[in-house]
């Protein structure tokens, strides 16, 4: 009876320890690693969102509208020619961006 009384004491012992030692760890690291995931898994997302949109409105720009052979924009995009004659080209992501006349460049050759 008396080894039946400290095993249960034994038992009781260490229950209360662990539930005493799990109220005092510290949680606040979980949070902040919880928070920069969350951030990061945002970002990526974004990223391929926007690749995605650029890639899919390149496609339909080739398809529906002209491309501009001659000339580039200002930081050497493909030009498109929309149906009113106005020229564009597909930011990173993926938005139509107008432009001048004025503000087309010649292509340069490739050798």
């Amino acid at each position: 009876m008396k080894k039946l009384l400290k095993i249960m004491i034994c038992v009781a012992a260490v229950g209360f320890y662990g539930n005493s030692y799990a109220q005092q760890r510290d949680t606040s690291t979980l949070k902040e690693d919880t928070k920069e995931l969350k951030e990061d898994i945002k970002d990526v997302a974004d990223t391929v969102a926007n690749k995605t949109a650029e890639i899919a409105s390149k496609g339909y720009a080739e398809v529906t509208d002209q491309v501009y052979k001659d000339k580039v924009g200002p930081a050497g995009q493909t030009i498109y020619i929309d149906e009113h004659s106005k020229y564009y080209y597909i930011d990173k992501e993926g938005k139509k961006v107008f432009v001048t006349s004025a503000q087309l460049k010649d292509k340069p050759n490739d050798r």
